[in-house]
Formats: structure tokens, C-alpha cells, sequence
């Protein structure tokens, strides 16, 4: 069994200037907001870890994250499409089949 409930990571990869990444496209500012907001809702009391990740391989759809165990693939441009996969997903349980990929 899982130490956790939902463990979130975040692609915060860095590449070179051209290539396209999810830092590039705010990805490491989405997962601190993702970090703060959690931490405001009670979530990492409540068995929510959100860690920054290294490359998903998925730059082209970025800033991308992944939600285990359901191993939900989610996009997300600002911090409200971070907002509605904390509220729908991890308290509602319910995944955001707009964001997903």
C-alpha cells in the first residue's frame, strides 16, 4: 500500500532556450502554486504529496503533471486549470477529463 493517497508530479525540466519544455511554458510556477494551494486545502494532511519530476516525455503538451495511483495524465496552462484538478481530483475525485491527456 501506498504511503500516500495521491502522489502528483510535476514535469519542472529545464531544456536549452529552443527546445520546448514545461519550465519554459511555467510549469515550476504551476507546482508551486499547486504546492502552496494544497498546503491551504489541507490536502498534504489528508495524504496529497506533490513533488517536482524531471522530464515526463510529453513537451509537446506541456506544462504536463500525473496524478497517482490512478496514473491520470493531465495539461494545464495557469493556475486555474491547477486549481480545478486540486478541487475536482484530489478532494473530489473526480478526474478532469478536459485537462486530461
Amino acid at each position: 500500500m501506498s504511503h500516500f493517497k495521491h502522489h502528483v508530479f510535476f514535469c519542472c525540466n529545464q531544456r536549452p532556450e529552443a527546445e520546448p519544455c514545461c519550465h519554459a511554458r511555467g510549469g515550476t510556477e504551476l507546482f508551486q502554486y499547486a504546492k502552496n494551494r494544497a498546503r491551504e486545502l489541507g490536502l498534504d494532511a489528508a495524504g496529497v504529496r506533490i513533488n517536482k519530476a524531471g522530464c515526463l516525455g510529453r513537451c509537446d503538451e506541456g506544462p504536463v503533471l500525473v496524478v497517482y495511483p490512478e496514473a491520470s495524465w493531465y495539461t494545464c496552462i495557469d493556475a486555474s486549470d491547477v486549481e480545478e484538478i486540486l478541487q475536482s481530483h484530489l478532494l473530489g475525485g473526480k478526474v478532469v477529463e478536459r485537462l486530461r491527456i
